[in-house]
């Protein structure tokens, strides 16, 4: 007695999203002596536009072929005219009989027109000799319909991308940290490959000393440190709330220099724009320093500018900040002169003098 094995079944499935379409069929009549023999090669002859799906379309008929290859065909394409978008679209191109009136299709395609691929079609579309064989050319009249479906697919509501968050967890957690900082008094853990693939400068430490477990950082504060570490995690500075008060721009000075010393180019450019919206008579001589110091040159010109105003010269010249600028940056004040304007050089020039 034999008995039947019951062998699982494969399922499968499927999924149908709902879709807006849009279709039209529009005909373009090419009537004329001269537009169908003889034109050239790869000259083509425009439909007027038309409307299909929220864009605009066009058709491309070449008598004498798209190129030299081409040359004993005729090509037909249909053109996107819409600039910066993207639509998809079921097509068909078909041929009118001249006698009958009956159209016949030649060539269907589904399409995605974009910016880098506006036309579809086909380059030997028919033979020319065809076409008069075929019925369609005739009297120097020949009639193409477009039928054209767009199609509109429901968007997908994406929710936010939460990898941020999810590094900034990573570094909370301390899960897998496998170096310490040393800032002052204070440690700060962290992981290698975070490191390495944020920071140039961390990556050639880290990979010029592969076991080293510990840095001591110098020169360095411990909130400045702990906020440079954060954006390597999270790509974000302290809330811009935090920064926007006076209080604050001395830190964010620092978080410039920091950037800079461990090459990380966007939290400069971070640090650059907000000081530069940032500048006060009482310390825009220490916000000079930094962005010389770091090359932040649109930065330099700024406080230099705002120096250079004719209502803040004297204020300025007189802050414990510019007298440590002259002290330690010479050359800075020197520029500073030469870029016054000239009707308060000499009046500058003076006040530095005098101190």
């Amino acid at each position: 007695m034999s008995t039947a094995l019951k062998m699982p079944g494969t399922r499968t499935a499927s999924m149908c999203v709902a879709a807006e379409m849009a279709r039209v069929t529009h005909s373009f009549k090419i009537v004329g002596n001269g537009l169908h023999k003889n034109f050239g090669v790869g000259r083509c002859i425009r439909s007027a536009p038309f409307s299909a799906g929220g864009h605009n379309w066009c058709i491309h008929y070449y008598p004498d072929g798209n190129s030299e290859d081409d040359k004993d065909y005729v090509s037909i394409f249909l053109e996107l005219m819409s600039k910066n978008t993207e639509a998809r679209s079921l097509l068909e191109f078909r041929l009118v009989n001249q006698t009958t009136g009956i159209s016949t299709s030649v060539f269907t395609c589904q399409a995605v027109h974009n910016a880098t691929i506006t036309t579809w079609g086909r380059k030997k579309f028919m033979k020319k000799d065809d076409l008069e064989t075929l019925g369609y050319l005739k009297d120097e009249c020949l009639e193409i319909e477009c039928d054209l479906t767009v199609i509109k697919w429901d968007d997908i509501d994406l929710p936010p991308s939460d990898l941020q968050d999810n590094l900034g967890k990573l570094l909370e957690s301390g899960e897998g940290m496998d170096v310490t900082f040393k800032v002052k008094n204070e440690l700060f853990r962290a992981h290698k490959i975070v490191l390495k693939m944020r920071s140039p400068v961390f990556n050639a430490e880290l990979t010029r000393d592969k076991r080293k477990r510990s840095i001591i950082v110098e020169d360095m504060e411990p909130p400045v440190f702990n906020a440079l570490l954060r954006f390597i995690y999270t790509d974000s500075l302290p809330s811009m709330g935090d920064l926007d008060g006076n209080e604050n721009d001395e830190i964010v000075r620092h978080l410039l220099v920091a950037a800079n010393r461990y090459g990380l180019v966007r939290m400069k450019l971070m640090c650059e724009s907000i000081l530069c919206n940032r500048l006060a008579v009482q310390d825009v001589a220490a916000t000079l320093a930094a962005a010389d110091q770091c090359r932040c040159y649109k930065l330099k010109d700024a406080c230099i500018q705002f120096i250079n105003s004719s209502n803040r010269m004297d204020d300025v010249a007189t802050s414990q900040g510019f007298e440590d600028l002259k002290k330690s940056c010479p050359a800075l004040i020197t520029e500073i002169c030469e870029k016054a304007a000239m009707p308060h050089k000499q009046d500058l020039v003076c006040i530095v003098l005098a101190r």
